[in-house]
């Protein structure tokens, strides 16, 4: 555990992975000032209000789905873009309310996923080596664009802020009112046991909705809904331009509930007494991927100083003893919910790797600290024999399912799923009950980095996680 002193440029004197290799420092370094004059992008308050729901988690009161897009792009900063994936994130919820009977808690991979990492600077395209495409806060896809632009770093900024300020504004006026109808349509459903499995949830939450509409929906929480963003920290000049020593708010309140909580345990007598911390205010939550995990490295250093609520991901690479030297790192003070295990290892090796992992966590001073979260897509992502990068549906859900099953027999809790998903007809994941095959990849196959799950696949999902999960006992939770 690093007890050293810490500030936002600390990570500078650690090596750092993944760091891209710009031509010009001086346009970096006027770009980030730039970015440290413009105000920030998200408040102390909601993240702070994400924290306490990241607590309700950690305890097994609350779940979280995490979704959005592998590689955001600028382009998709545009209305019908960001409505569909806010629908079919509430939709998701809805049908996971009524298999866990909690509370859910949204995070969008939006207004920020802008930066991915690779595993080689280059890459072949029509036969000659040019730099790959690292997102477009770095560079853009097309091949006269691939040189790395610090501008983009501004660009991004400006994405960022304007997807939020229409998301802010969409939920504000009612896209997540559910009095209005939801597109309940399951005629993509092939199998008629399991279209008739899909119906009954279906019918049950409509019901639902139409008994709680009746009987005074004003006091139901069906107007609003709390959705906040995410990304992965992995451009570590743009993420310490947006963090900012701020106040650190005395209560919160939440528009779901209604209700106030001390974002902290120290008393009124603490919260009276006004406290400044880090925020990363470029999203609510942010996460460290699998290749910059490292315990001595930048990426750690950073995120060991920021008040946000933060993520891990951890796969079949992660040493066992990493684990808990990540967690005495970035969270010394065992805060429930401040750290975020996100689990990606594979549907064929998730039965060996995951109860090592619980155990390490569960068995130390960590226990019932962290949120566990599966994702089930970077583990099994496949190519074809004419070498388009795919996702069996299968695959997935297998993963999802045997994660289940094992924080089950662990006694531990899983907490929540991140998937990689859009509201939009894509075909870019093989399988659900369309029944995508390997032809069906050309129709519209449209992401410029990883598969992802379209709207169909993803509501199915979210169905099958709701089954499995009613099966342990469910109720009727505030959506």
């Amino acid at each position: 555990m690093s007890s050293s002193a810490w500030e936002p440029s600390t990570w500078r004197s650690k090596p750092i992975k993944q760091a891209p290799a710009y031509p010009d420092p001086k346009k970096v370094t006027a770009a980030c000032d730039e970015l440290t004059r413009l105000p920030p992008i998200v408040h102390p308050a909601e993240i702070q209000r994400l924290k306490a729901s990241l607590r309700d988690v950690a305890a097994g009161n609350a779940f979280l789905l995490q979704g959005g897009d592998c590689a955001e792009l600028f382009s998709y900063c545009e209305q019908s873009a960001i409505e569909s994936k806010i629908k079919l994130l509430l939709q998701m919820s809805l049908v996971l309310i009524w298999g866990t009977g909690k509370r859910i808690v949204r995070i969008g991979r939006m207004a920020g996923q802008y930066a991915k990492p690779r595993s080689s600077p280059m890459e072949t395209v029509n036969g000659r080596q040019i730099p790959s495409f690292r997102g477009d806060i770095l560079n853009g896809f097309h091949e006269d664009e691939r040189e790395l632009d610090p501008r983009r770093l501004v660009q991004a900024y400006h994405h960022s802020a304007a997807t939020l300020n229409f998301i802010r504004a969409s939920l504000s006026s009612g896209i997540a009112d559910l009095h209005r109808p939801l597109d309940w349509g399951l005629g993509h459903v092939q199998d008629p046991a399991l279209k008739e499995k899909y119906s009954a949830i279906a019918t049950s939450i409509q019901q639902t909705l139409r008994f709680l509409q009746v009987i005074n929906s004003r006091q139901t929480g069906l107007e609003t809904v709390e959705l906040f963003t995410s990304h992965e920290g992995l451009l570590l000049e743009y993420e310490q331009a947006l963090t900012r020593l701020l106040e650190k708010p005395a209560t919160l309140t939440s528009p779901e509930t209604g209700g106030t909580a001390s974002p902290t345990a120290e008393g009124p007598a603490a919260a009276a007494q006004p406290r400044k911390e880090y925020y990363d205010t470029s999203a609510h939550f942010i996460w460290i991927g699998d290749r910059t995990r490292q315990i001595d490295h930048a990426h750690v250093e950073f995120f060991r100083g920021i008040a946000n609520p933060i993520g891990v991901k951890v796969g079949p690479s992660t040493p066992l003893e990493d684990i808990l030297d990540l967690l005495r790192t970035l969270n010394p003070d065992r805060e429930p919910g401040k750290v975020t295990l996100i689990t990606r290892y594979g549907a064929t090796k998730v039965r060996d790797l995951l109860p090592r992992h619980i155990r390490a966590v569960e068995d130390s001073e960590y226990e019932g600290c962290v949120v566990w979260q599966c994702d089930p897509m970077h583990g099994n992502t496949v190519s074809t024999p004419t070498g388009i990068k795919t996702r069996k549906f299968n695959d997935i859900y297998r993963e999802l399912q045997e994660t289940l099953k094992i924080h089950k027999e662990q006694g531990s809790y899983l907490g929540g799923v991140h998937l990689e998903l859009t509201g939009d007809a894509v075909t870019e994941c093989l399988g659900g009950s369309e029944g995508l095959g390997e032809d069906d990849l050309s129709t519209n196959y449209t992401s410029f980095c990883d598969p992802r799950l379209n709207e169909k696949q993803a509501l199915e999902l979210a169905f099958l996680i709701a089954d499995h999960l009613s099966q342990e006992g469910k109720g009727i939770a505030v959506v």
